[in-house]
């Protein structure tokens, strides 16, 4: 498989030289073994690969986002498949100081916030496919908190108590117009320019979020990219019934019914019920008012029940599409945790996890060449996946590093063998170490 035609696809978006040294680059990540840093692939580059030219690359300006758009929609996309945009953050563990945001971020894997660099990253999930592809990653930086300087001057005396009530003169404020916090306006400004890069020939109606993006501003974020969100509330949320009843014929129209009991939701709502090694699932879908909503969310609630002892928990998911099916709804959110498949394999192979480069442009380079070698090696893997479906990317590797090997060796030797002879060679040595021949 030659990795030059994979690659040659990106020469709309990379200058010549940028796309050399990349050639130059991806075999040698994908036959190394060891630490992923620029020492470490310049020791398993050809002719021409010093530690001069991967110090050039990282330290260039590259439109990766456009990178891997290119890829993808060369190699991988089908254009009959349904596609979301999902997104979530990874936080790569760091030590000293002088990286650039490095910082303590909170790591779900340690349960605590630890010293290192948080990236965001979003993804188109292909639903046919079940497999996510990165297109753009950003770095996060922790928001300044400005403390005001302290000021001399007489003692404060102690203040009352405030009075119960809204206040005199307040108004009702406008839920679908919210102010952004920053993070929020970063994720928004990178939905807006992956939905413009992707252009009209794609229809992307739903953005996957996970439970932290369970809130309103999250939700007017997406919308106002003109974008459904699929995510997911607390499964203790205030949720209401609407309201049927008879209205006032003066004054603001009720809305919100009856509190949702979670313990007894209403029997017309149930879609699904199956049980499985004892344990039952029940799945609701109904449309709910949340206070803290502007508008209606279509609910789904998946109810698992314990039929020995009787314990029972659940999951509240919900979508500002109020016309979208429950399987659709449960699909989709699930798919979403393909993203973390693509973070895994970023850290495990591709150096995310490895780098240590401490300038802004190089870490921003670093981590974006980790998520484009998870689209490169996606590529890579439909060639053998048709003859050998467990394929791997530790066979890949294994795959790479027997070639590297016998070309290496096969430079030694006075008299290049017959290619007949070579191709047996090829193979043989490939196989070594994988686990799966292809």
């Amino acid at each position: 498989m030659d990795i030059i035609i994979v690659l040659q696809c990106l020469s709309q978006c990379l200058d010549k030289t940028t796309l050399r040294q990349l050639s130059c680059m991806v075999p040698a990540l994908l036959a190394m073994s060891g630490r992923v840093t620029m020492l470490g692939i310049s020791r398993w580059t050809e002719p021409g690969g010093s530690y001069r030219t991967i110090q050039r690359f990282y330290n260039s300006t590259i439109a990766w986002a456009k990178v891997n758009w290119i890829l993808i929609r060369h190699h991988l996309l089908d254009p009959t498949d349904t596609l979301l945009i999902g997104g979530d953050e990874t936080v790569v563990t760091k030590a000293g100081q002088a990286t650039y945001g490095l910082d303590r971020f909170f790591s779900s894997l340690y349960g605590k916030p630890v010293p290192g660099l948080s990236f965001f990253s979003l993804s188109l999930i292909s639903v046919n496919q079940r497999t996510s592809y990165p297109v753009m990653i950003e770095q996060g930086l922790k928001e300044a908190e400005e403390k005001p300087a302290p000021q001399a001057g007489p003692k404060k005396t102690k203040k009352s108590a405030p009075k119960k009530g809204r206040p005199q003169g307040s108004r009702n404020k406008n839920r679908r117009q919210v102010e952004l916090k920053p993070y929020l306006s970063r994720i928004q400004t990178m939905l807006t320019k992956l939905l413009a890069l992707i252009g009209l020939d794609l229809k992307v109606v739903y953005c996957v979020l996970d439970g932290a993006f369970g809130h309103n501003y999250a939700l007017q974020m997406v919308r106002q990219c003109s974008l459904h969100l699929i995510s997911k509330l607390r499964a203790d949320a205030a949720l209401y019934l609407p309201y049927t009843g008879p209205q006032k014929k003066r004054g603001v129209r009720k809305k919100y019914g009856q509190k949702l009991d979670y313990a007894h939701p209403p029997e017309p709502y149930l879609q699904e019920t199956t049980i499985e090694e004892g344990i039952q699932t029940t799945i609701y879908q109904m449309t709910l008012w949340h206070k803290l909503f502007p508008d209606q969310l279509n609910v789904v609630i998946i109810r698992k029940i314990n039929l020995k002892t009787q314990a029972w928990a659940q999951v509240v998911l919900f979508s500002s599409d109020l016309n979208l099916a429950y399987p659709q709804l449960i699909d989709y959110y699930r798919l979403r945790f393909q993203i973390e498949f693509n973070f895994r394999d970023a850290k495990q192979f591709w150096g995310l996890e490895d780098f240590m480069n401490v300038n802004q442009t190089p870490v921003y380079n670093a981590a974006n060449l980790a998520m484009f070698m998870v689209n490169l090696t996606q590529v890579l893997l439909g060639h053998f996946r048709p003859t050998c479906p467990t394929f791997s990317l530790n066979d890949l590797k294994a795959y790479f590093r027997g070639r590297k090997y016998v070309a290496e060796t096969l430079k030694l030797l006075p008299q290049r063998p017959e290619p007949i002879f070579i191709d047996q060679i090829y193979a043989h040595i490939a196989q070594i170490g994988s686990i799966n021949a292809a």
